[in-house]
């Protein structure tokens, strides 16, 4: 795998069009057309969970929408459409700087942080005006569920999965809902108290972003969500809960760039000291790892974490490949680099370790090879006991690499919620990213189309995310108790074993 990546540090460029300027048509018909390009040239994952057929359709309909000038935003939004439906939660694609500004300035969001509860759009700040726990049936005359299916373009996820996208719509659903329908002074809410039915309505005052930022910190559902939203202090842990159940917390895989870091090495000691521990102590039959809010990392966290878990030798990957080796479309490239020399030593450092790593041309597709997707051995203290994997919407990239590989390959009871992540695999590793020349929209994804080194299941489906075993979520009663309903149902299982 890539450990040295192309880096993409943001300098902004002075902008050809001010906030309110319309761009001519036939403008944002080149940079659309250059997108379609630079992403058939350079995404190998662009067919991944869609055909050829489909894609070329999602760009049909995108020229068809661009037939006089548009404001930025507008263009901004078809982009969007196109990158979601691509299904991979590493694509990412910005607006230009001044243009950032634009949409985080003004009394124009919505105040209260929401949180999606058994489907329902629930509010999720303790408040005089909209009550704790009050359901949004609609905002400005628009229902909810159209809302919630508007904004979801403005969060990523791989394949067909809709779980992972309530991560975005908790933390920025009044920044999206400002992006889709403009600047509002005012909200018209309609609204139930918390179970009841009759509907009221309220109108409730904008805020500024600064005031949404500071609502989301003080949202009530902190106590149990913080992790998700915010990098661990902690990052790992772990206790004996009883006597026959211990619990491993692995929030992130952040944790050490490189397998020489120290960062890493600390990890890894750790997790020699934790299962050294288990295989002394036979009367914990049980373990609990909870990657609930894994977000996902760098390697080899990820691989070193499932070796304490494994029972045969393994990969991280079935297979792992790029399509090209020389960077296409190098005129749109961002890179670290500003001066001309520089830009060109950067892109050919980067090309000689794509030629180094995937050697193998299959169709005009370069495949991994073994130097860098090795046979794997499980730890020596490999955990023999019952695992319990707890899972949830948050886990993507690296983690959920590592929760398929445990889903797949070991005795784990899965329980909780779908995750963002796909099971089979995900485009990942290595970001790059471009500019378009007219806009200035930055477009950023991942070139390496993985498959990971899992069995076919009867429960978990292509396209999709882990499929839990038990799926376990957070009822409007639990919401309500802060509680972890998901740690509760584990308990209660291997009590009742």
């Amino acid at each position: 795998m890539l450990k040295s990546k192309l880096l993409f540090f943001l300098f902004f460029p002075i902008l050809l069009i001010s906030q309110n300027e319309k761009i001519a048509a036939e403008k944002l018909k080149q940079d659309l057309t250059i997108f379609k390009e630079i992403r058939e040239k350079a995404n190998s994952g662009l067919y991944k969970y869609r055909s050829k057929q489909q894609i070329d359709s999602v760009y049909s309909w995108a020229f068809t929408q661009i037939n006089k000038p548009q404001e930025l935003i507008e263009f901004y939004k078809i982009i969007l459409q196109i990158t979601d439906f691509e299904g991979s939660l590493h694509n990412d694609t910005t607006l230009p700087a001044d243009f950032e500004k634009k949409y985080a300035s003004g009394n124009v969001f919505f105040p209260f942080p929401v949180k999606l509860i058994e489907n329902k759009l629930v509010v999720n700040f303790d408040n005089q005006q909209l009550p704790l726990g009050s359901e949004i049936h609609s905002i400005n005359g628009i229902n909810s569920y159209k809302i919630l299916n508007s904004i979801y373009k403005y969060y990523t996820t791989d394949g067909y999965n809709i779980t992972g996208k309530s991560i975005g719509i908790g933390s920025s659903f009044a920044k999206y809902f400002r992006m889709e329908y403009g600047p509002c002074k005012s909200f018209i809410v309609e609204y139930s108290l918390p179970n009841q039915t009759q509907k009221k309505t309220k109108t409730i005052k904008a805020v500024s972003n600064d005031t949404r930022k500071e609502n989301f910190k003080k949202r009530f559902s902190l106590p149990v969500d913080s992790l998700q939203y915010n990098r661990a202090k902690d990052k790992y842990s772990f206790k004996i809960i009883t006597g026959n159940t211990a619990l491993l917390s692995v929030h992130t895989f952040v944790i050490g760039r490189n397998a020489k870091h120290k960062e890493h090495l600390a990890y890894k000691k750790y997790l020699d000291s934790c299962f050294q521990y288990l295989a002394k102590n036979n009367q914990i039959k049980n373990l609990i790892v909870d990657v609930r809010n894994n977000g996902g990392g760098t390697d080899p966290n990820d691989i070193v974490t499932f070796s304490y878990l494994a029972q045969k030798p393994f990969r991280e990957n079935a297979s792992a490949y790029v399509n090209f080796l020389e960077i296409p479309f190098a005129e749109y490239l961002v890179y670290e680099e500003t001066e001309p020399q520089k830009k060109q030593e950067e892109k050919k450092d980067f090309e000689e370790e794509l030629k180094e790593e995937f050697t193998e041309n299959q169709d005009d597709n370069y495949f991994q090879n073994e130097k860098f997707n090795e046979l794997l051995q499980p730890d020596q203290n490999s955990f023999k006991g019952q695992v319990y994997l707890l899972i949830s919407p948050r886990i993507a990239s690296a983690g959920s690499l590592f929760a398929s590989l445990v889903a797949g390959n070991t005795n784990a009871i899965v329980i909780g919620e779908e995750t963002m992540g796909g099971y089979f695999g995900h485009n990942g590793h290595t970001p790059i990213e471009y500019e378009l020349p007219n806009t200035k929209i930055r477009t950023q994804f991942s070139i390496v189309n993985l498959n990971q080194d899992v069995p076919k299941k009867s429960n978990q489906i292509f396209g999709r995310g882990v499929i839990p075993d038990f799926k376990v979520i957070q009822t409007f009663d639990d919401f309500l108790k802060n509680k972890d309903t998901q740690l509760e149902y584990t308990l209660n299982l291997i009590q009742q074993k």
